[in-house]
């Protein structure tokens, strides 16, 4: 028997041609007038940039901080670029890569600071539909889910985040990590793989403290 070949529907395509579409009013509006387009873009991509943000640092506070960097590092490189760059920019995970940049640094200037570093907040939820997160999370408070997904590795726990809390296309997730699809697709499996294991057994938050750096 043939091997069935499943076509997109039509509702996919027209989503596709959407996307595209809004992606390249918002390039065109950066070509024409930078500071007019440059605010379209953040109202277009605020609310996900600000969400990877919360999961991605210390505290709310600091995820404002992070995503307000990340759209100045943006506005700053758009002033480099020369039209046809900014053509053939993929908005979104350029965006997102920059933010990653901005809360790895940022995560390691505070590791330079003294004190104890501050715990994890639980930011409210994507509203994206269920996730592996919201799967777990009725096991868990909100500070114990917090501090389970702030021990993952940072490159697990963004492809997790940007996989199950956002719903990107692993394609788009190795652009944002600078990686290929396959260790993409590795850094979600292992991350997932590493929250089971911290979420087992009666000793979760002891044993596998150090399991996971």
């Amino acid at each position: 028997m043939p091997e069935m070949v499943q076509t997109p529907s039509v509702d996919h395509v027209g989503e596709v041609d959407e996307a595209q579409a809004a992606e390249d009013r918002l390039r065109l509006g950066l070509v024409v007038d930078l500071d007019a387009g440059f605010a379209e873009v953040m109202r277009e991509h605020e609310r996900v940039v600000y969400s990877v943000a919360l999961r991605l640092s210390a505290s709310s506070a600091d995820a404002e901080d992070v995503t307000a960097e990340a759209f100045l590092r943006a506005y700053r490189a758009l002033r480099g670029y020369d039209a046809s760059r900014i053509r053939e920019l993929r908005i979104r995970p350029w965006l997102l890569t920059i933010l990653r940049n901005t809360a790895r640094n940022a995560a390691r200037d505070a590791a330079r600071r003294p004190g104890p570093p501050p715990a994890f907040e639980l930011p409210e939820p994507a509203g994206v539909g269920p996730s592996a997160e919201q799967q777990v999370e009725q096991e868990l408070t909100q500070h114990e889910w917090a501090q389970v997904l702030g021990r993952l590795p940072e490159a697990q726990r963004a492809a997790v985040v940007l996989r199950h809390v956002e719903g990107l296309p692993i394609s788009e997730i190795a652009e944002i990590l600078g990686c290929p699809d396959g260790t993409a697709k590795s850094h979600v499996s292992r991350g997932l793989a590493t929250l089971r294991a911290l979420l087992s057994g009666p000793a979760r938050t002891t044993e596998s403290e150090g399991e996971d750096r």
